[in-house]
């Protein structure tokens, strides 16, 4: 017999979810006899691509690994003592395996339905707790992007809240001494806020200019030395400003935190603590501040409410200070958090406990110490008086300074090398006497003398700290049982588990939320991104150490400028949202470049991801809403008026394609050329890129920057909420102006200032993005893109005698999600969050709830998911439309029936009275499948307005919460 042969290991028949025949049956039901056809009648054809994507040939998962691990090994990992925030540390192995490499983790999604994310979110209360008490203040948030970003939230926070005789004032001041990304990243944000920086001494500084509204200082500072900052602060605040400390947290295990010298915010990052350098990212930024600052705060706050049954439950809190709800009038535009990276931190804290961090710092210093005695045997002056891991050593020249260098780089070390000649050495969790007998052996042979302390076997004993009473931290830290209970492997192990099995994550079902692209993450993927020649470089490296990186990011850069259509890429983003702001900037920075620095108008459609507003407003334009038509779209004829109306002040539109509303707009060509036909710039978000990929292209568009979310359309894993990458793409006259860097020349031309603390944001997960489509191939991803707009139409076929579909294109179809309308359920009283809650109960996560249309779902299958469980999801979607028909028929209550309820706990139906007109079986076994797989919720609905009122949250026994009027303090 002959066979025919044909590749077993194929992959984007492992990233596509349905077969051929899957396939040919899906389209039956759309009424397609092609999948070119259906394409032909969903994407207009003036946008479409003439051409196929230029990439290279698809690799198989195997050879793809084997060509990766060559250019990784590119990549030389040094010990690097460079500093700068960016330490090497060592994540427990019982972490890496059962977190960062474990899918029950890393694809879940953001816990906007908390009942599903119970794990999660006491992961993140356990992040938050470890915050409060280490930085010694009141409230912290669920993690920022970077220590960079946080600071600059930081600023904006102040200037929002100015106050007393500096209501007015518009400076800040920033000590010369905080890490030089950081005072870069402040120079970003300040710029278009009318803010000026005021650099310098913190010892020298005027605070008594009336100028001054807020000020910023580094703890330890950028060179190692430690300040006592109380009296500083005092002094700030006795002229009505307000003072952030960007603290190191290791640091905090032995120093005197800011919050007990009296600092309003504490700043910095986690990545100390077992998250690795990642040549930059990703890493959780942390924000804690004072009580009274709550409302303001930025980014995300974990919570503890009630669930329906008076049981304690965690879920985000205060979210009407969000984006998506606020808009322009947003205290941030932040999308995203890091929460897998908090929860890497926090697990990190739970497993070491106080004791063994402390011994973390304490060990640190006292290697410190070490070097210090050896430094100074040979002849070195250390410089600084105080210091926690970081030296800072006066060499006689500049020649010795570069000799040192050739030594050290020729014994695989790295130094920071800086100013009159000097020379950092931070030490770190993964340092230990061979190494400190490493370091002396480079400054011995540069000196020409024996390194007799080259004889030093062991840390003493007892460590002596001698640093000022007043900076040595005498408060206890960490003193909740979750910091002093898991300290066994066994046990953290036990407990890792018992959070993951709380939650709904892409391991158990399809997440079809619209707008996120809950796609496959596959394992082939993710396995770069723990190799050592990923994870272990430093992001101030010398360039000769990291060619594999410079290649991995030549390669993508080029990869998504052929999908894009567009010239130039900046990976510097390190979340959508970032990308809308780096977007804007680069648009602001090209308008002023021509003279044109007055047009700050941004034009943003009324369906606009809520994004879009609050990151205008930040890069200092002024929103004009455009009102959308009765189908969804842009109303062109209203976009063509403002245009002109605003014609010398136009900025830009922020557009987003398709539409938000789940169609390729016929018009969007025209919207282009309107924009650019009165001196304005269109700025695409690419939330919606998976539905562009092979077939359209933002440049093909007419679009001249579009951010890109790789953790969407490109694969790199929500987290549960971070960490995200949002890179831009820009046509060529905007190429010049995209982001630099501090530290790090990019070569870039009239760049703007760095958005990201890293050069290349969060480096580390972008080997993801690039096995995607290295694996994928062009013909991959458009086959893709046509799949995920053939899996929706399906769920649209099926579901649309079930629930009206909001909004279709000219021949009925929709894009790659599509809104089910829920609104007219409304009059028998069953709203859209008791279908989101009901599906729980069925073993779903709940699509995008009342976004962009208030009491809709929005819902996107992505491409990765087969006909099974589409038709899984469509039955349940069936099923629950049927229990609404029967409070319609009024064979249920209106306040009492199996929506209103749920979802239904275990404990809820194992009590022994069940008193609710329905069934136990109804309540949790609705349909067949779930007696052989079900998913338990953990807690039942959850009163949010009662989290709200009562707003706690860090670690603490529930009898422990003070009441306080209409209040709880939260616990520290």
């Amino acid at each position: 017999m002959i066979f025919k042969t044909k590749p077993a290991d194929v992959f984007k028949e492992r990233h596509n979810g349905p077969d051929k025949e899957q396939m040919q049956d899906m389209l039956r039901t759309i009424g397609a006899e092609t999948l070119d056809q259906l394409i032909e009648e969903t994407v207009p054809a003036a946008i479409r691509l003439k051409k196929p994507l230029n990439l290279p040939a698809a690799l198989s998962e195997r050879d793809f690994l084997n060509k990766f691990s060559q250019i990784a090994k590119q990549n030389k990992v040094y010990k690097s003592y460079i500093g700068l925030g960016y330490n090497d540390t060592i994540m427990p192995p019982v972490i890496l395996r059962n977190i960062m490499e474990n899918p029950g983790w890393y694809t879940a999604y953001t816990p906007y339905q908390a009942e599903i994310a119970q794990g999660r979110l006491e992961a993140l209360i356990n992040y938050q707790t470890m915050v409060i008490d280490l930085t010694g203040m009141e409230i912290a948030n669920a993690s920022l992007l970077d220590e960079g970003t946080a600071a600059a939230e930081a600023m904006n926070m102040f200037y929002a809240q100015r106050k007393g005789s500096r209501k007015n004032a518009n400076r800040f001041f920033v000590s010369n001494q905080v890490l030089p990304q950081t005072i870069d990243i402040l120079t970003t944000r300040s710029t278009p806020l009318g803010i000026e920086l005021v650099i310098g001494d913190h010892r020298e500084a005027n605070l008594e200019d009336e100028t001054l509204f807020g000020a910023i200082v580094q703890y330890p500072a950028a060179d190692g030395a430690i300040f006592d900052y109380a009296d500083f602060i005092a002094k700030a605040h006795a002229q009505d400003m307000l003072v952030a400390v960007a603290a190191d947290i290791l640091a905090l295990t032995l120093l005197t935190p800011p919050g007990e010298m009296g600092a309003d915010a504490v700043v910095g990052t986690t990545q100390r603590f077992g998250v690795p350098m990642g040549y930059g990212g990703p890493h959780a930024g942390y924000f804690a501040t004072k009580e009274a600052f709550k409302r303001v705060i930025p980014g995300r706050i974990i919570g503890i409410s009630m669930d329906a049954e008076g049981n304690r439950a965690y879920r985000m809190a205060l979210q009407t200070r969000e984006q998506h709800i606020r808009r322009e009038k947003a205290t941030s535009n932040i999308c995203t958090a890091q929460v897998l990276l908090a929860v890497i931190a926090g697990m990190y804290a739970v497993y070491h406990g106080p004791r063994r961090l402390k011994y973390i710092g304490l060990n640190t210093h006292a290697l410190a110490q070490q070097l210090e005695s050896g430094l100074k045997a040979l002849g070195f002056e250390q410089q600084n008086e105080q210091y926690f891991d970081t030296l800072k050593i006066a060499v006689e020249s500049a020649d010795m300074q570069q000799a040192i260098r050739t030594e050290a780089e020729a014994a695989g070390i790295n130094f920071r090398y800086f100013g009159e000649n000097n020379i950092g050495i931070s030490l770190h969790q993964n340092t230990d006497l061979q190494d400190v007998k490493a370091i002396l052996a480079v400054f011995a042979k540069v000196a020409g003398k024996a390194a007799d302390v080259l004889s030093i076997n062991e840390l003493p004993e007892e460590t002596e700290i001698t640093w000022p009473e007043s900076l040595i931290r005498k408060s206890d830290y960490l003193t909740h049982e979750v910091f002093n209970e898991h300290h066994s492997e066994h046990e953290i192990l036990r407990y890792m588990k018992r959070l993951e099995n709380k939650d709904i994550s892409l391991v158990h079902s399809m997440i079809s939320l619209g707008s996120c692209t809950m796609k496959l993450n596959a394992t082939a993927e993710m396995i770069p991104v723990t190799w050592p020649e990923i994870g272990q470089l430093h992001p101030f490296a010398p360039a000769n150490q990291t060619q594999g990186y410079k290649q991995i990011f030549t390669d993508l850069e080029a990869w998504l400028c052929e999908v894009t259509g567009f010239d130039g890429v900046s990976l510097q983003p390190n979340s959508g949202a970032q990308g809308e702001y780096a977007g804007l900037m680069v648009i602001r920075a090209y308008h002023e470049s021509r003279g044109e620095g007055h047009r700050k108008i941004a034009l943003i459609p009324s369906s606009a991801h809520g994004t879009n507003p609050a990151s205008a407003v930040m890069a200092g334009m002024k929103v004009v809403i455009v009102k959308c038509d009765e189908k969804g779209n842009i109303d062109v004829a209203d976009l063509r008026a403002k245009a002109e109306q605003y014609k010398n002040e136009l900025s830009c539109l922020m557009v987003t394609y398709p539409s938000t509303h789940g169609v390729y707009e016929e018009s969007i060509i025209e919207i282009c050329q309107i924009i650019h036909d009165n001196g304005g710039r269109v700025y695409m978000d690419g939330a919606n890129m998976n539905a562009q990929v092979g077939l359209t292209s933002p440049a093909t568009i007419g679009a001249d920057v579009c951010h890109l979310n790789l953790h969407k359309t490109f694969c790199i894993p929500h987290g549960g909420g971070g960490p995200g990458v949002g890179p831009i793409g820009v046509v060529a006259d905007l190429v010049p102006f995209l982001p630099g860097h501090a530290v790090v020349d990019l070569e870039r031309k009239n760049a703007i200032h760095a958005v990201s603390a890293a050069p290349w944001g969060s480096a580390s997960i972008l080997p993801i993005s690039y096995a995607y489509i290295a694996m994928m191939g062009g013909e991959g991803l458009t086959e893709a893109t046509k799949v995920a707009i053939l899996n929706a139409n399906y769920i649209k076929s099926r579901l649309e005698k079930h629930y009206p579909v909001l909004y279709v294109g000219k021949n009925g179809r929709c894009a790659h999600e599509m809104i089910l309308d829920c609104r007219e359920f409304k009059k028998y009283g069953v709203e859209v969050e008791d279908i989101a809650k009901r599906l729980m109960d069925y073993g779903f996560h709940a699509p995008t709830v009342s976004f962009p249309v208030a009491g809709t779902l929005m819902v996107e299958p992505t491409e990765s998911e087969a006909q099974e469980e589409l038709d899984r999801f469509c039955d349940v979607m069936i099923s629950i439309r049927e229990e609404i028909r029967e409070v319609e028929q009024g064979k249920a209550g209106q306040k009492n029936n199996v929506l209103k309820n749920a979802p239904h706990t275990a404990k809820v139906v194992m009590v022994e009275n069940w008193d609710r007109p329905y069934s136990r079986e109804k309540a949790v076994f609705p349909m067949a499948y779930l007696r052989d797989n079900k998913v338990w919720p953990t807690v039942s609905r959850i009163d949010s307005a009662y989290g709200d009122r009562n707003l706690v949250c860090s670690c603490a026994p529930i009898e422990a919460y003070n009441e306080n009027g209409n209040e709880m303090v939260a616990i520290g």
